[in-house]
This record gives C-alpha cells, structure tokens and sequence, in this order.
C-alpha cells in the first residue's frame, strides 16, 4: 500500500519563530518579543517563562538583551525566495500561523490592520502559483503582549473575546485562499508554560497553580469552539482541526503500577482532544477535578458552545516518547507537562536530549485513530541538530535524512494500518529560532539560514543535502526513501 495519492508532503513553521519584521507593517508587541536568547548554561524549557517583574524589567531595558523572536529568519522580506525553495523541494503544503498582533496591534482595536492582512493575502497568493496549500495556525504562541498585560491573558474572557473577533476577522478575510485551518498550536502546552500558550502570568491570578491552568485551558476550548462554529458559518468547505503535542506513555515495567501511572499520564494528555474532537469533558477529569480541589469558572452555554464547535481533524506534534513509573505524590500539572523526567534507556537522543523514537511515531497514531477515527495530519515531526558548512559551502546532515526516513517509514506503517492520516509536515524545513531555547544553532531546516544566535549573518539561504532527500521523497509520494 502506497501513500495516499493527494498527501500532503510538506514543512510547518510559526510566525513568531518565522517572520521578524516585529515592528514593520503596523505590527504590535506579542509575548513571544520578550523572550530573549541566554546563555547555554541558563537554557532550560522555563526559558519561555517569564514572571512579571522579569516583562517590566525587559521593556524598560531593552538594550541589555537580545530578543531573537523579533527577528526570526526574516521571512517577512524573503517570503518569495523561501516559498520558491519550498515549491523546489515540491510542497503540497504549507503549515504557518497569522501573527495575531499584525492583525490587531494590541488585540482590543476596532478595525484590522489592514497591512497586516495584505502581507498574509501576499504569502497565500505566492503559494497557491506554485500549488501549495496554506494549512494556518490561528495561534501559535504570539499573544497581544497587550492583551497579557492589561487582562493577563487567555485568564480573562476579554482576550477569548478578542481572539473570537480575530478569528473571525481572517477566517472571513481568507475564506477563499486557505481550506485547512487549526485553532490553538499545542494547546496542551499550558500546563507545563502558560505565558507562552496563553500570555498568563500565575502571580496576577487570584488562583492557585492548578485551578489557573486548568481555567486557562477552559477558556481556550471555549474560543477554539466559537472558531469552529464560526469556520464552518463563514465557509462550510473549510477544515478546521485541533493541534496538541501528542506524548505517547510507556509503564516503565510490567508492574501494574506502572501501567496504571502511564493511563493516568495518558489521559491527562488526551484531554485536550477528547474536549475538542468528543465536544465534552471526558469522565476521568471529574475525579482529577474533585480530588485536587479544581474549580472551574464555566459560564452559561460554556459546554453547549464546546458540544457545538467540534473539530474537523486532529494533528499533532511528533517528537518523543516518555516512560512513566508510578507515583502517587506526582504532581498533577507535571504528569502532563511537556517535560519528561525519565529517560528511556533502549532509545537514542538528540544533541538537545530528546529521545528519537520512529516506532512511537507508528504507536501514536495507531492510538489516536483507535480512539477517535477522525483524520490526522501531523501538524510537526522533526530534529533540532547542529549543522557545519563545509569550505566548499555545502553542508552535510546524514543525521537529519535517517531521523525523517526512520519516522516516514513509520508513518507508512501506520497508514497501512488503516490509519487515516493525510498530510505530512515536517518541522520546520527551513532553520528558525527555536521556540524552547531562542536559538538559531538548534537547526531543524533542509534549508540552512546564515545566522547566528545573536542574530549576525547575511541571511542567505543554503540547501543543505536532506534538501535534495526530501525533494525525493515528495516526487516518488513516499516510495524512495533512499
């Protein structure tokens, strides 16, 4: 059984790791500007988090730091080249996300920005001459750093509002251009880092760590669910999906204990689907609520709205495993967290210590499709590595080829499975800052980007060898792997 005949080979990418150009074209300040690049010694997943005296501190001391979301690749003035280079390579699609404050500057205006719009309507045209579909993020980490200050975020039913009138403001404005469409990018990244998937800050809530979290969750399935609906009203031909870091659980051993904690871990994972995709709160986080003493603010026509704005897909970010052992004293936000505490000892890592795990890959999906049989689309798969320009300019990257041809390999496994899966992209397929770390030399791109982790270089664009593997892959449908 062959790849299906319309796949949708492809590369993702986010605006905030992508553009730059953060105060060109009328753009406003997102909470991803006021991440800036530490050291190696002080990089660490917290690196995204900010408190609010650290946000004060860097508004008012700018030029003590250096903030590497502001610039990405510079995407904003090389978008032709780039989706030149993607059309080489042969992309049926291309996943981004709309910089919400290009839109709507602080998140409260009235009216669009109407250079905003323009640039995005710009990418779309570029893409569709070459045949690539836009597949767009609605949100991808960058917050109206106005929104985060004034009303601390998706804490507030102000910002659900304004996300709402966002949505609804490109959702119209692109009806014709885009088909496929996400809400929330890794919805489930709240727990572990909600300044970044929900510009909130906990010591300007009045709750405590779990109810904030677990309220901030609420309140986006309600605005993901009312961008549905709205989808839907606005061109019932469009696809809308929901989008988690998928985090497969293994028991650490046969002890049911420890099959047990990897059900539990599970869940509070599945959780952020089953609201979307089943249109409800699943039984099991009833007795997770009640027994950590989780207080939900739900108001009227909450759960008819959420029953109401179902999702047309599911993707997922792919990127490792996590083994479980039993823990009764395990923390509630840490067992679905993006941060996994113990090491699987029959797998191989990355240079940033992220296991690489092909047939998870298969599993994952495998369990997915079990559970809802809706489409998947995988949404991010991919390694962050350090790439060498060799002295002819060439830069080899054995390393990046056998990551995607082992996880490929897998994902054909699964679609001969049964599962339904239909588009693949790969993150990200040209080099980004990364999200996690704010560098420029965690490389994950086909296409290397002459910059470093200050922001020095030229900018060019360099086809790394697995450039020339993936324009392969894409040309045969997945059959030459070699």
């Amino acid at each position: 059984m062959s790849f299906p005949k319309n796949f949708l080979w492809g590369g993702a990418t986010s605006a905030c790791q992508l553009e730059g150009a953060y105060n060109e074209g009328g753009r406003g300040l997102a909470t991803t500007d006021m991440v800036i690049y530490e050291t190696p010694d002080k990089k660490s997943f917290k690196g995204i988090e900010l408190t609010w005296d650290q946000l004060q501190y860097r508004k008012t001391h700018e030029d003590e730091f250096f903030f590497p979301k502001r610039h990405g690749n510079d995407f904003y003035h090389h978008y032709k080249e780039d989706i030149a280079l993607f059309a080489e390579m042969g992309f049926k699609v291309f996943r981004m996300s709309i910089s919400w404050p290009r839109i709507y500057p602080n998140g409260i205006e009235e009216k669009p920005n109407e250079e905003g719009l323009q640039f995005y309507d710009d990418v779309f045209d570029e893409l569709h001459k070459y045949g690539i579909e836009p597949l767009v993020t609605l949100l991808h980490y960058d917050i109206p750093l106005y929104l985060c200050e004034t009303y601390n975020g998706f804490e507030s039913r102000i910002t659900v509002d304004c996300f709402v009138k966002y949505a609804k403001t490109v959702l119209e404005r692109y009806k014709h251009k885009v088909k496929y469409w996400l809400t929330f990018n890794e919805i489930n990244i709240t727990l572990g880092s909600p300044y970044c998937g929900c510009g909130a800050l906990l010591e300007r809530s009045k709750r405590d760590e779990k109810n904030f979290k677990y309220q901030l969750s609420h309140n986006q399935f309600v605005a993901s669910a009312l961008a549905v609906q709205a989808a839907h009203s606005i061109n019932p031909e469009m696809k809308i999906g929901c989008m988690i870091c998928r985090l497969e659980k293994y028991p650490n051993s046969p002890d049911p204990k420890d099959i047990y904690q990897s059900m539990f871990e599970s869940h509070l994972n599945y959780f952020y689907i089953d609201v979307q995709v089943l249109g409800e709160y699943p039984y099991y986080m009833k007795r997770v609520f009640e027994e950590n003493n989780i207080h939900l603010d739900i108001e009227d026509h909450d759960l008819e709205i959420i029953k109401k704005g179902v999702v047309d897909f599911i993707s997922i970010s792919y990127y490792e495993t996590y083994v479980c052992k039993y823990n009764p004293n395990l923390d509630l936000i840490h067992a679905g967290s993006l941060i996994a505490p113990i090491k699987n000892p029959y797998l191989k890592n990355t240079d940033w210590g992220w296991p690489i795990d092909p047939l998870g890959f298969r599993t994952t999906l495998n369990n997915l499709y079990d559970r809802y049989h809706k489409p998947i689309f995988i949404a991010e798969n991919g390694i962050g590595a350090k790439d060498v320009i060799e002295a002819d300019g060439s830069i080899h990257d054995p390393y990046r080829v056998d990551f995607y041809r082992q996880h490929i390999e897998q994902l054909h496994e699964a679609i001969k499975d049964g599962v339904e899966v239909f588009g693949y992209a790969m993150w990200g397929p040209i080099d980004i800052v990364s999200n996690s770390t704010s560098e420029m030399s965690k490389r994950y791109g086909f296409i290397y980007v002459d910059a470093d982790d200050l922001g020095n270089g030229t900018y060019q664009r360099i086809r790394k060898d697995s450039f020339y593997w993936y324009q392969k892959v894409i040309a045969t449908n997945g059959e030459d792997l070699s």
